[in-house]
């Protein structure tokens, strides 16, 4: 029985099964074999409830949607196009960081590829950019965001990196931090490719158009303030994550339904219903996935792991490499969300043996598992842009290529120099 549970668990998740149904299925199994009252179960449950910090989560989420359904996108894009569309390649470099922004709110790439796919594709395509890179650029740069506040992997890494009790604390307010160069490591690589790839397109020499900015900047009076309000609050130390995420929920709604009216009151509980779909499904996993964590910390799990790899792995250095491969592999079989709150129990305190800090292993993970969202087979954002562009998703991953190579570069860098996720703490 010890060997055919497991295998049928492992078959009915290749089957299609719930991840959750899996996951939960595996912690009662564990926990009935060693004589532990399965009541354990719905007591780690009810335990995030008890998180304060989790209702970030959902605040977060419900703002995004509504910034996704409004005409912020497009607010977006144009102030983005003002101040960046003089630039050599300056187009293409709108629309990473259109997208890297909007993801960075929404904390969904597929809503990025959704909301600002129909504006940039078209546009890139009539300023004379090749319709690969044009494809690639996009669905690439919908995870862009992924490492920037008030990202929710970022949010969700650390909230699961402080039910393990580390001797080194994890703040989410330090994972901000950390994410920032990173995430601008990422988006100047691609800038830098992307101008390369403008350099013969004659449009891109128009100078700059003080009075469009003005003009843009009016257009965007509602949305700017919001990074400021939520990070300068944060960091300024007037309210928490979890209050500035009911802060920016709140600012959102009002603007979006009352003052902008772009959002109907009709409209408004299929939006609710739309980014609670998301939040339920993460919040779900989490809650099961605590008590398999548990399970396997009683287990010993995580010390029996680190004993095998101790036996062949002396440095961390051969850790981290074989780490950036496993990780590169995971996220072409999970989605972040399953992989965060499946992995990270069992991998944090192996590299916590190797002296790596929680907060660099939470930005390497997170821009390791980025590369996930447009690698095959599981790749959600191919599957996405392939809906919304109505091309192939083998054509999509063609597309993709260089911006994976370059992503990849910059993944190795953020692993190897830990100074840029540490420095600014």
């Amino acid at each position: 029985m010890s060997v055919i549970i497991p295998l049928i668990l492992f078959l009915l998740a290749i089957a299609g099964a719930p991840l959750f149904t899996v996951i939960a299925a595996s912690a009662l199994w564990g926990f009935w074999q060693s004589d532990v009252d399965l009541q354990v179960m719905a007591v780690e449950i009810y335990r995030i409830a008890e998180m304060p910090v989790l209702i970030a989560i959902p605040l977060f989420t419900f703002a995004g949607y509504m910034l996704g359904e409004s005409q912020a996108p497009k607010r977006l894009v144009r102030i983005t196009d003002a101040f960046l569309g003089w630039m050599p390649g300056g187009l293409a470099i709108v629309a990473l960081v259109a997208c890297a922004m909007f993801t960075a709110f929404t904390g969904a790439s597929g809503v990025t590829i959704v909301a600002l796919g129909a504006l940039l594709v078209p546009a890139l395509n009539k300023a004379g950019y090749k319709e690969q890179f044009n494809l690639g650029l996009v669905t690439t740069s919908g995870s862009l965001g992924l490492l920037f506040a008030p990202s929710l992997p970022l949010i969700l890494y650390g909230v699961i990196a402080q039910q393990m009790a580390l001797d080194t604390p994890v703040s989410i307010d330090d994972l901000f931090l950390a994410g920032l160069l990173p995430g601008l490591l990422m988006l100047v690589a691609l800038s830098l490719y992307s101008a390369w790839q403008g350099r013969h397109i004659k449009k891109e020499a128009e100078p700059f158009d003080s009075a469009e900015a003005w003009a843009a900047i009016k257009d965007s009076a509602w949305e700017i303030p919001l990074p400021f309000v939520v990070l300068g609050g944060i960091y300024g130390g007037f309210f928490a994550v979890s209050e500035a995420a009911a802060i920016t929920a709140l600012y959102v709604l009002i603007v979006t339904v009352v003052i902008r009216r772009e959002i109907s009151f009709s409209n408004l509980p299929g939006v609710m219903r739309d980014s609670m779909k998301l939040v339920g499904a993460i919040l779900l996993i989490l809650g099961v996935s605590l008590a398999s964590t548990n399970y396997m910390i009683d287990a010993g799990v995580p010390e029996t792991i680190f004993g095998y790899i101790q036996a062949h792995v002396s440095d961390g250095f051969t850790f981290l490499l074989l780490l950036t491969v496993f990780l590169l592999i995971l996220g072409m079989m999970l989605d972040i969300f399953s992989a965060i709150v499946i992995m990270i129990p069992i991998i944090l305190p192996i590299a916590v043996q190797y002296g790596i800090h929680p907060i660099h292993l939470g930005i390497l993970f997170l821009a390791n598992m980025q590369l996930g969202y447009f690698t095959p087979p599981v790749g959600m954002n191919l599957f996405i842009a392939s809906f919304r562009f109505n091309k192939p998703v083998m054509t999509l991953y063609r597309a993709t290529l260089p911006f994976f190579f370059i992503l990849l570069a910059t993944v190795i860098i953020i692993t190897y120099v830990p100074w840029l996720s540490m420095v600014l703490l």
